[in-house]
C-alpha cells in the first residue's frame, strides 16, 4: 500500500506557465468555428429544454366543421409546379364574414354569383391558399350527375 502513495508523491503537480502553454499549443490547433458551433449547439440544445409553446394551426372556418357562404366569383386555379390542370374554385363569402378560396370537388359544375353553398375543411395540396371545399348535394350545388349508357 505504501508503495502506491510512494508513487503519487514523486508525481508534482505541472506548473501554471506549463499549462497555459499547453492550453494555447491545444487552441491553436482547434479550428476558429469550432468554438461557434458549440455556442449553436448550446442554443439549440436549450430550445428543446425549455418545451417551448407551438401555436396550434387555426382552422380556415374558426373550429366549426361547416360553414354557409354565398359566392362572390368563380375561378379557375393552376396548381404547383410538378402538376399541370385548371381547379375549379370559387371566391365565397362565408357566414362567419370572411372570404376564402373554395374548391368545388366533382367534374363539372352550374355554380354563379349569389348562389349559396356550404363549405367544409379540406385544403387542396397542390392549389396555394385554397384550404376549404364545397360540399356536393347541399343548398344550390347538385351532386355529380353520372351519365347512364344507353
Amino acid at each position: 500500500m505504501n508503495f502506491i502513495f510512494n508513487i503519487f508523491k514523486s508525481v508534482s503537480p505541472a506548473p501554471l506557465a506549463k499549462v497555459s502553454q499547453m492550453t494555447d499549443l491545444l487552441h491553436s490547433y482547434m479550428p476558429k468555428r469550432f468554438n461557434n458551433s458549440l455556442q449553436r449547439m448550446h442554443r439549440l440544445n436549450m430550445k428543446f429544454l425549455e418545451n417551448p409553446v407551438v401555436p396550434k394551426k387555426k382552422s380556415p372556418l374558426d373550429g366549426k366543421p361547416f360553414a354557409k357562404g354565398i359566392i362572390l366569383r368563380t375561378l379557375i386555379k393552376k396548381p404547383r409546379k410538378p402538376n399541370s390542370a385548371n381547379r375549379k374554385c370559387v371566391l365565397v363569402r362565408l357566414s362567419t364574414g370572411k372570404e376564402l378560396t373554395a374548391y368545388v370537388p366533382g367534374e363539372g359544375h352550374n355554380l354563379q354569383e349569389h348562389q349559396v353553398v356550404l363549405c367544409r375543411v379540406g385544403r387542396l395540396k397542390d392549389v396555394p391558399g385554397v384550404k376549404i371545399k364545397c360540399v356536393r348535394g347541399k343548398f344550390d350545388l347538385p351532386h355529380v350527375i353520372k351519365e347512364s349508357k344507353s
